[in-house]
């Protein structure tokens, strides 16, 4: 539609997740108009992420250093283990301050339909944790999706025979939703999962 530098900024935009070719657009035009410096950062910030930013050696999560901070601390208990897919799960988790324990990111989850098998996840590598003999609860926290929930059922029939205590995120309605609006599968979770008060 356009030529040149601007048609290859929307295309190289319309790439990005999340990003359609209307955003793209939007996007250049934006950046087209935008004040030089703030571009000059921006580019900046995109260069220092790719030549600085890796994943941690233990827990798969970003990191600027070998290990990242949560792996670092020596305050964060060694006997809970908590699976996500991704390292923005870490995030989500970490802003509740309710779990103290440590991550393994397993880099997505067990999606058939997209070649995703066990094999193309980090498995390997949080078995070989679990085999130290430290963690005595492994908490999977994966997406309460379809591939979310074949990951966990995956993962906890491997770690069932270590003796490991395997459970699971609960599920159910979100707080301040309405009961009229909860598609059946959520309102049947949130049944199952229903305590005693």
């Amino acid at each position: 539609m356009y030529e040149g530098a601007i048609q290859d900024l929307i295309d190289e935009l319309g790439r990005l997740p999340g990003v359609g070719p209307k955003s793209a657009q939007r996007i250049a035009f934006h950046v087209l108009s935008a004040d030089p410096t703030d571009i000059k950062r921006l580019a900046a910030a995109l260069s220092r992420v790719k030549e600085q930013v890796r994943f941690c050696v233990l827990c798969f999560n970003v990191a600027e250093e070998e290990q990242c901070r949560i792996c670092r601390d020596p305050r964060r208990r060694e006997d809970a283990l908590c699976v996500v897919e991704e390292p923005k799960d870490v995030v989500a988790i970490e802003r509740t301050n309710e779990f103290r324990g440590r991550y393994h990111v397993l880099g997505g989850a067990i999606n058939p339909l997209e070649g995703i098998g066990p094999d193309h996840l980090r498995i390997r590598e949080l078995m070989a944790r679990l085999s130290s003999g430290q963690v005595t609860e492994l908490i999977l926290a994966t997406d309460p999706n379809t591939e979310g929930e074949a990951t966990a059922t995956y993962l906890a029939l491997l770690v069932k025979p270590m003796g490991i205590t395997v459970t699971r995120l609960a599920s159910g309605l979100p707080v301040g939703g309405d009961l009229e609006y909860a598609d059946e599968i959520t309102l049947g979770r949130a049944f199952e999962g229903r305590r005693t008060l």
